[in-house]
């Protein structure tokens, strides 16, 4: 279940986007909330394709000083399989 916000718009604003909520078939809070999540899923798309190419155009200088090695201090071969009564 979501939570209540309120919002305040002018007289012209809020005519303009009731009769867009109209002809979408919403009302004004669903036509509101269509929209914010729109933009909050744009940003966080174009959020996470920045990050991959920020990480992209890095991992060869990554690599150079970290090497293959991710998990240091691991064993190197395959984890072993935990017995089926292990806690």
């Amino acid at each position: 279940m979501g939570k209540q916000t309120n919002i305040r718009l002018d007289d012209d604003i809020k005519a303009a986007a009731e009769d867009r909520a109209r002809r979408r078939g919403l009302s004004l809070q669903g036509y509101v909330a269509d929209l914010i999540e729109q933009d909050v899923n744009e940003s966080r798309a174009a959020f996470m394709a920045g990050a991959a190419a920020f990480l992209a155009s890095y991992a060869d200088r990554f690599e150079a000083e970290f090497g293959e090695d991710r998990y240091p201090g691991l064993p190197a071969g395959p984890a072993e399989t935990a017995p089926r009564d292990a806690a």
